[in-house]
């Protein structure tokens, strides 16, 4: 029987905060653009946390991806499940409690997933180091 959303769901609020930290602190390892983190808990059933981060070209989102999802495993012995990989304009790595968005800058301006899903005001990006150039 295939996973469902659901299993890869915690009811453990210790061990989505571990998630989310280790998700953040691997895109920032990764020199992730522009990253946020979007607190989905009580607004969405899909997750607790949708996390949105730019990387400088196809190459780099594709190796912050699948960097990404060999530490999730690690930590938590669950595969995420990953779609967008080949073509790396957009990478959606679902966690479970975690949803995460990279993208290349141009992909990402134009689906403005931020603007979407804030509720209210866009979150501040925690970092800003310059999305210019494509390699």
């Amino acid at each position: 029987m295939p996973a469902t959303a659901n299993d890869y769901r915690s009811a453990d609020a210790d061990s989505v905060a571990a998630l989310h930290k280790l998700v953040l602190d691997s895109l920032d390892d990764d020199q992730a653009a522009d990253t946020i983190s979007i607190p989905l808990a009580g607004k969405s059933s899909i997750a607790d946390h949708m996390v949105i981060a730019s990387g400088r070209s196809t190459r780099q989102v594709a190796s912050m991806a699948a960097k990404l999802s060999e530490k999730i495993k690690a930590e938590t012995g669950r595969s995420p499940r990953i779609e967008g990989l080949p073509t790396a304009d957009w990478v959606l790595i679902d966690a479970g409690d975690v949803i995460v968005h990279l993208f290349r800058p141009e992909v990402r301006s134009f689906y403005n997933l931020e603007r979407m899903w804030s509720f209210g005001e866009a979150p501040t990006p925690t970092n800003t180091a310059p999305t210019t150039g494509n390699a």
